[in-house]
């Protein structure tokens, strides 16, 4: 072979042998030959890698292992928080409920209206006109009204109405067992109510039951002139007179008695109906009444005391009466 092919021959001892056989061994250190032990095998079995720039080795407390220090800071405990003590009822007394939340409560309208209606000057509390939203009161003692109107925050009293039958009597008991008032009463109701007037046993409908004594009391006094109105039956026909001489009165044994108003309901023959409202609290003053101008009663219903009616009430229920209706039946006794 001539002295050019020897040198255009390829060798391990040339410059690009050289680079080559190096190269090799770089790719060989890489992949853990011989200058390049594994990884794995320079460090003892379990032994976690050391974080660089620092000679001690991680903390890992989420599996349970003591693998190290940690600092003092990641184990300090917060400092807790004070118990919570609710405050108690006497405190929210004292403390008291804004007007506004007692308000809505008690049904008057939203939150947000109370709140007009307090700024428009329209509040008052116990007699005192209110108008900042910030005022609290206590809803068991402050009286508080809405346009002249009470609102009912005590909901420990109970007003509902009772629409009698016939044959019932006017007590909460009778010693001669004869149906009473507690007959129609839903258990848990309270044991101590007043009923507001009194109907004979043959007389029908509208009959109070509270136990606010005041209101009960104010209902019933002669001075505060709440009218009933009652719906009359009599026989037909009824001379046009007779409406003129009840409201003019009647003189009976125990004074003049008269009524505030009469008026034709009805006329058929046999019978006639007449609507009247008196406010006179004696005792049959109805019927004493009409057998006075010479037209015995025939049937009797009491429809309506001052602001409640009985509206489509079923006979023989009672009912509860709304805080509106309530609210009504104080402003006209002024409470």
């Amino acid at each position: 072979m001539t002295q050019a092919g020897r040198q255009g021959s390829p060798s391990n001892k040339g410059p690009r042998g050289t680079q080559k056989n190096n190269a090799g061994a770089r790719g060989n250190s890489a992949r853990g030959g011989a200058k390049g032990a594994p990884k794995a095998a320079q460090r003892k079995r379990g032994e976690r890698p050391q974080a660089k720039g620092s000679g001690a080795p991680f903390a890992n407390e989420r599996f349970g292992r003591n693998l190290g220090p940690v600092r003092d800071s990641a184990r300090r405990t917060p400092t807790p928080l004070p118990p919570h003590k609710p405050r108690t009822r006497e405190q929210m007394k004292e403390d008291g409920v804004r007007l506004q939340k007692v308000m809505a409560n008690a049904g008057v309208a939203s939150r947000r209206v109370c709140e007009e209606l307090i700024e428009q000057g329209r509040v008052e509390v116990n007699g005192q006109i209110v108008t900042e939203l910030g005022s609290r009161v206590n809803p068991e003692t402050d009286v508080i009204h809405v346009d002249g109107v009470r609102v009912q925050t005590n909901e420990s009293l109970v007003y509902m109405a009772f629409n009698k039958p016939r044959g019932v009597v006017s007590t909460m008991d009778d010693p001669e067992g004869r149906p009473c008032i507690s007959d129609y009463l839903r258990p848990g109701t309270p044991e101590r109510l007043f009923h507001v007037g009194r109907l004979d046993t043959n007389t029908e409908g509208l009959l109070l039951l509270t136990n606010d004594g005041e209101l009960a009391n104010r209902l019933t006094h002669p001075s505060y002139e709440v009218p009933k109105t009652y719906v009359v039956q009599v026989r037909g026909p009824m001379p046009h007179g007779v409406g003129a001489q009840l409201r003019r009165g009647i003189e009976l044994e125990d004074g003049l008695a008269k009524v505030d108003s009469f008026k034709l309901v009805d006329s058929t023959p046999g019978f006639v109906l007449v609507e009247v409202v008196l406010h006179s609290g004696k005792n049959r003053i109805v019927r004493r009444m009409f057998d006075a101008v010479g037209f015995p009663v025939q049937r009797l219903v009491r429809a309506k005391i001052g602001p409640i009616g009985l509206g489509d009430q079923k006979q023989g229920t009672v009912r509860k009466l709304g805080k509106q209706e309530v609210g009504h039946l104080m402003a006209a006794v002024g409470l």
